[in-house]
């Protein structure tokens, strides 16, 4: 919307440098039909400047054909710093010169120009200041004010980036398993008393009394899984396996030293081991392995795999010997529940005993730690213990939040996985070196969801609004609805503004005022006061807000 202004002082002001047969009153009623149209109407924030597009309308017989004008638009701010714009020249059609000419019988001039952004713009002012020259006369102008005010919302935009530290993997539980197993003879299904004291069950004996003594474990299931190996039929191993299966089973009370079997004892028979089979011949050092594991891959029927596998007859006779025997058994297995250390633990454990968290103890304790001095301290531990690039990028990310970006480059080179999300924190340590091309560069490269809401944040800052409103969709924070308010769709962006920060309400408090709800503006503005009193005071001047004053 365009404002149109009177200047009566600057039309008087250059009629009567170029005075010829007019009387004074005749020129002052020429001045009032002088028109100036400053768009926008209130000047606004544009990425790093200020544009301005002014037109000035002359009327039939006003602008003398000997009279040069020179006109400045300057913005006033701050107690009185200045910044001058580019200095137009007219001239009237007489002049033998190479200005830009405007008639004596009217018409208009149009400039477009701009000012830099300046911490006060806010409170600016803009004004045309003007010297006339008719011959050897030459008259200052007094100066018009034409604009008033500079919207700087865009200024709410949070400009740090978009990053996130690297999660750990601790888990609250840790789901294990214990297990002993039982060797048999060749076709049998007796279990020897041999087998029964083999050091495979005592150690299986000897971790089910330590569990039993640990509070944190919980046995949350047990089995007996039986097999026979890939030899002499698929019928005659399925039966032999259950045989073997119903003979573990009979065996477990005095394996575990309990009186009966458990009610969830879970009985499984594979019968021929096919899978073990495969595991077995990929670790062992038998020639022709790659040969064996082809077979397997490429024949699915039993009979076809053991037919062919002993036609290697001199292979064979390896297997026979070295592997069949490892696949008759029977194991007896406990699956448990390991109760991890508690937040609080952690933290106590990394006061008096910290050498003896693992990686992801030491990533936890570090996340959930607020003293920034603790939480470096811990980080790099897990590197200088552990090398983890995941405490390098945390690293970089706690230097990245107190805007120390060459400190954060330093943590990433050292980063063996260049992964996106570093790809991502490096276009961040552009981003706050300000190098927007070399940030955006790194944005595309990592292909994230931050990434591109860090590409919208960039378009945002440079006044590409429509395309931020874009790029920002689903990102947290308060940009995304900056960008749509400010590439004009309003439902948008007040139903992107979802956090109760004082921040937010700010944001919200705007939406308001374009609305032209005051009832809102009222509201969104006392919450401000509420949650953040810098905040509110940035409110009184702030020209979003001047009718609702």
């Amino acid at each position: 919307m365009k404002n149109i202004f009177k200047i009566f002082l600057l039309g008087a002001a250059v009629v009567a440098a170029a005075a010829c047969s007019k009387s004074r009153a005749e020129q002052m009623k020429l001045a009032e039909n002088v028109q100036i149209q400053c768009n926008p109407e209130v000047l606004a924030l544009v990425g790093e400047q200020i544009p301005v597009d002014l037109t000035v309308i002359y009327p039939d017989g006003y602008f003398h054909p000997k009279a040069i004008l020179e006109v400045t638009p300057v913005l006033v701010y701050g107690g009185g710093k200045e910044q001058k714009g580019p200095t137009f020249v007219y001239q009237g059609e007489k002049v033998l010169d190479n200005f830009k000419v405007v008639y004596k019988t009217g018409g208009s001039v149009s400039e477009h120009f701009a000012f830099k952004y300046d911490e006060g713009v806010g409170q600016a002012y803009l004004e045309l200041r003007g010297v006339a020259r008719f011959k050897d006369k030459e008259i200052v102008i007094p100066a018009v004010k034409v604009a008033d005010g500079t919207i700087v919302t865009q200024r709410l935009a949070e400009t740090e980036g978009y990053y996130s530290y690297k999660k750990d993997n601790y888990q609250a539980v840790l789901h294990e398993q214990t297990e002993g197993q039982v060797m048999y003879d060749y076709n049998s299904s007796t279990i020897k008393n041999s087998e029964l004291r083999s050091q495979s069950i005592k150690e299986l004996q000897a971790a089910l009394a330590a569990i039993e003594a640990d509070p944190r474990y919980t046995v949350t299931g047990t089995s007996v899984v039986a097999y026979a190996s890939p030899e002499g039929g698929q019928a005659y191993n399925a039966k032999l396996s259950d045989q073997r299966a119903a003979s573990a089973e009979k065996a477990w009370s005095k394996v575990t030293g309990e009186k009966n079997a458990p009610d969830n004892l879970e009985i499984r028979s594979i019968g021929q081991d096919w899978e073990g089979f495969r595991e077995a011949i990929a670790k062992s050092d038998i020639q022709d392995k790659d040969l064996i594991l082809r077979v397997l891959s490429m024949y699915s029927d039993p009979a076809v795999r053991e037919s062919e596998i002993k036609n290697m007859s001199k292979v064979y006779t390896e297997i026979n010997k070295n592997v069949f025997p490892e696949l008759r058994r029977a194991r007896f297995i406990a699956d448990l529940d390991y109760r991890n250390f508690s937040d609080e633990e952690l933290v106590e454990l990394s006061r008096q005993a910290v050498d003896v968290l693992d990686e992801e103890g030491l990533l936890r304790v570090a996340s959930i730690t607020s003293d920034a001095a603790r939480k470096a301290e811990l980080y790099n531990k897990a590197v200088s213990k552990f090398d983890s690039d995941r405490a390098r990028f945390n690293l970089a990310v706690m230097a990245l939040n107190e805007e120390r970006p060459d400190a954060a480059a330093r943590q990433l080179d050292g980063i063996k996985a260049q992964d996106a999300d570093v790809l991502n924190a490096r276009g961040v340590v552009e981003l706050q070196r300000g190098d927007r091309k070399a940030a955006a560069d790194w944005f595309r490269k990592a292909g994230t969801a931050e990434s591109k809401a860090n590409l919208g944040l960039i378009d945002l800052m440079e006044g590409r609004y429509e395309s931020a409103a874009k790029q920002l969709a689903g990102s947290k924070g308060v940009n995304g609805a900056i960008a749509s308010l400010l590439a004009g769709n309003l439902a948008e962006a007040e139903a992107r503004v979802t956090c109760k920060c004082g921040h937010a309400e700010y944001v919200r408090a705007v939406i308001a005022a374009r609305k032209g709800d005051a009832d809102g503006v009222k509201a969104h503005l006392a919450n401000v006061e509420a949650k953040d009193k810098k905040l509110y005071e940035k409110s009184r001047t702030d020209i979003e807000f001047a009718k609702y004053r």
